[in-house]
């Protein structure tokens, strides 16, 4: 029997955003076009595990929609209300850049869903490992709006369920989504028993959230990090700032199980990020959580998939993730992989590394 999880539903590929492109809303020189929060990067995702045959070495669920009670304990009532309503009404907007359309709810809730049973299923040891493809993403998502394309706190969520029922206590969160995890940074940035960690680019999304000095307050100070990489990074950049920085801070905090929303959005090919990653990277950076799980939290490692918006080639870094996470032989060929790995500044550059060596001091300094 597998040891890894998989997680989906085809209700949240149902997700509607609306004609509105690369843009927060319609406007009168802006012809229609689909959504850049579309379905078929997900889809393209399940099916290419599918054709390759990865799928069959994986535990394969679809779980409920997260409930009302499981909601509550992040968002605020009023919130889900005014999603309720608009679901049932011609759709609308969560707040800032989360357009919806009747069925939303439903998507967004069976996305919850998907994240809760894996947390749950790895927590208590159900599967050693699991990766939820759910939709909309959440990583934006605030107690009180949607933000960036997200509704509802897909990881927040999970978690708060999980540490209520005492399924867990100590969780650390990986964002590597090539924006700011803003949703997870203010659901626990007061909370010392929940690590959060955004690796992401500097002053993309949102504008006013990520630097490195939002460390956490009160009791939970220390226990926020913010790595904004300036635009431009590749495989140098971020192998240095994951050995010399968030592997370590991982580590130090000893989590009990380690979620990581897994964005896509920092590969070389994504129209929302400026960033040079291949799917080797992404292989790279999941091989080095796996060996960090099994040294301090008994292998327990969660993926919840977040943004990533090139249709094309978020299929091979998820397939990348997948078999990484799983331990498997099956394998699909990336025809750009070694191309994007070739481009210039690839290797870590000088100003990138004064800045996460300048970032290492400080952090040293905060936690000391």
């Amino acid at each position: 029997m597998s040891r890894t999880g998989f997680y989906w539903h085809e209700r949240c590929f149902w997700h509607d955003l609306g004609a509105i492109g690369v843009f927060s809303a319609p406007g009168e020189f802006l012809q229609p076009q689909a959504a850049s929060e579309s379905p078929e990067s997900k889809r393209r995702l399940k099916n290419i595990l599918e054709v390759s045959g990865l799928i069959d070495e994986l535990q394969v669920v679809k779980p409920a929609a997260a409930s009302l009670t499981d909601l509550l304990r992040f968002h605020t009532p009023r919130y889900l209300d005014e999603l309720q309503t608009g679901d049932k009404a011609r759709g609308g907007n969560g707040g800032d850049c989360a357009p919806y359309m009747p069925g939303s709810w439903a998507a967004a809730t069976q996305s919850v869903g998907l994240a809760i049973a894996a947390v749950e299923a790895v927590a208590q040891g159900e599967v050693s490992h699991a990766y939820a493809l759910c939709r909309p993403p959440g990583h934006h998502a605030e107690a009180d709006q949607g933000r960036g394309f997200c509704l509802l706190g897909n990881i927040p969520v999970a978690v708060m369920r999980a540490r209520a029922l005492g399924q867990v206590n100590r969780v650390a969160i990986l964002d590597w989504d090539v924006h700011h995890g803003n949703g997870q940074q203010t659901a626990f940035y007061g909370d010392p028993d929940v690590l959060t960690v955004s690796l992401h680019q500097a002053a993309n999304y949102p504008l006013e959230t990520g630097s490195f000095d939002e460390q956490g307050e009160g009791a939970g100070l220390g226990a926020n990090l913010n790595l904004p990489l300036p635009p431009g990074c590749g495989l140098g950049a971020y192998s240095y700032a994951m050995e010399k920085l968030v592997l370590p801070a991982l580590e130090a905090f000893n989590p009990e199980l380690i979620v990581v929303a897994c964005g896509y959005d920092a590969c070389a090919k994504d129209p929302l990020g400026k960033m040079l990653l291949n799917s080797q990277a992404f292989a790279t950076m999941t091989a080095q959580l796996k060996a960090l799980a099994d040294r301090c939290c008994e292998g327990k490692l969660v993926f919840v998939h977040e943004g990533g918006y090139s249709e094309g080639y978020v299929p091979l870094c998820g397939h990348a993730v997948i078999q990484t996470l799983a331990g498997s032989a099956i394998a699909v060929p990336d025809p750009q992989n070694d191309e994007i790995a070739a481009w210039g500044y690839q290797a870590l550059q000088p100003h990138q590394q004064t800045l996460i060596d300048g970032w290492c001091q400080q952090w040293e300094q905060t936690t000391r």
